[in-house]
C-alpha cells in the first residue's frame, strides 16, 4: 500500500500514514499529534523495487 505523508497546518509537525488508494479518496486525514483535520498533503519519493537488473 501507498504511503502518503502529511504537513500539519495547526500545529506544524510531518506525519505519514500508509493507506490504499481508495481509502485515500474517502478518509478524513487528522493530525497523529494535535488530532487537527487542516492537513496538507505533502510530495514525496517513491521507491520501486525489480527483479530485474538495469
Amino acid at each position: 500500500m501507498p504511503t502518503y505523508e502529511f504537513l500539519c497546518n495547526k500545529c506544524g509537525k510531518e506525519f505519514f500514514r500508509i493507506m490504499s488508494m481508495k481509502e485515500r479518496e474517502t478518509a478524513k486525514v487528522k493530525c497523529e499529534h494535535c488530532g487537527a483535520e487542516d492537513v496538507t498533503p505533502l510530495l514525496s519519493t517513491v521507491i520501486t523495487k525489480t527483479s530485474r537488473k538495469s
